[in-house]
């Protein structure tokens, strides 16, 4: 049986490949009239995540330090990452892991570490790593992206580098 999921997107497919040949472009956002079960959300543009993601790996350089950066959407999914000049091997997964779980929780993973000691499972989520080093992207108080960085000597100078490409969104 095919879902009422699958059934939308095939019609919101169908739709847009016809006002596609008809109009020559279509909107991202658009949706058939009067639908009750489509949620539009927002997302970090490539061009944003990924000046973001050089902000944070040059004032990483800039420091003298070598990491990597990952830019995570509002689900979780790694949309760049940059594997700094001399990173080490576990820099790239742990950015995208610490992203993930700042996104996941909109908030900087040095306050979720805080969090571990009330509940203590949290970390047992697939995917997730409770060490400072990530900073939510927010669209007022939404998160629609993350900026994760892994491989400096200190949880805080990573997180001082994600805010880095954070507040270079804001310029």
């Amino acid at each position: 049986m095919i879902s009422t999921r699958t059934r939308i997107a095939a019609a919101v497919a169908g739709l847009a490949a016809v006002g596609a040949t008809t109009a020559g472009a279509v909107s991202a956002t658009a949706a058939p009239a009067g639908t009750k079960n489509v949620v539009q959300t927002s997302h970090l543009s490539i061009a944003a995540a990924s000046k973001a993601a050089q902000a944070a790996l040059d004032a990483a350089t800039k420091a003298g330090q070598h990491v990597s950066v990952a830019v995570v959407d509002r689900d979780g999914n790694t949309v760049l990452t940059l594997r700094g000049d001399g990173a080490g091997p576990q820099s790239y997964s742990s950015a995208q892991q610490k992203a993930f779980t700042a996104v996941s929780w909109n908030a900087k993973t040095s306050e979720l570490v805080g969090r571990l000691q009330q509940a203590p499972t949290l970390k047992d989520i697939e995917g997730t790593l409770f060490l400072a080093g990530a900073v939510p992207v927010t669209a007022g108080t939404t998160p629609i992206a993350a900026v994760g960085v892994a491989g400096a000597p200190s949880g805080a100078q990573d997180e001082a580098f994600a805010q880095a490409g954070v507040d270079a969104l804001g310029k």
